[in-house]
């Protein structure tokens, strides 16, 4: 376990938050993780990391696994100025620690300066009993916690997100 796992889980131990850890191969996209998590039960996490196309802003979306996403309709709904475009890996590790294909809304404790603002599919907050899963930090594993223990992390985290329906997208 590299140095960015191990602290993401001293985070969620000190937080009180447990998790459910599912070890799996190296995935480089939702898709290719779907086969390692066909007995979970709960909401899989589909990310992408973009910035506005002014570059005034990063965001990370945060959607169910099975979302047609579409940028544009999503930053006239949060105000992204000039649209959204995705950011370059240098930037992702920059700010969230993590390269593609490895990219977790859970990377945002990495986010010191809150320069990363979440926009959040409406699904992962309907049912606080409903388990979310998402990478911890890489790829060659899940991890998955109660929804209101994921609000609980992102608030902690000075990372409030903007809760946006993504079913019409």
């Amino acid at each position: 376990m590299d140095e960015k796992r191990k602290g993401l889980m001293k985070l969620l131990e000190k937080l009180q938050i447990k998790t459910e850890l599912i070890e799996h191969e190296e995935v480089f996209t939702v898709e290719a993780m779907m086969p390692y998590l066909n007995h979970c039960k709960g909401v899989v996490c589909k990310n992408l990391f973009v910035k506005d196309k002014k570059k005034k802003r990063l965001w990370l979306i945060v959607a169910k696994h099975d979302r047609s996403i579409n940028l544009s309709d999503i930053a006239k709904k949060v105000g992204g100025s000039g649209g959204f475009r995705f950011a370059d890996e240098q930037i992702l590790l920059e700010k969230l620690c993590v390269s593609q294909g490895c990219v977790t809304p859970l990377a945002v404790f990495c986010d010191q300066n809150s320069d990363v603002k979440v926009v959040l599919d409406s699904v992962f907050t309907s049912d606080p009993t409903e388990m979310v899963y998402c990478h911890p930090m890489d790829n060659s594993a899940t991890i998955g916690m109660l929804s209101s223990d994921f609000m609980k992390f992102l608030k902690h985290t000075n990372h409030e997100p903007i809760i946006v329906n993504l079913v019409d997208e």
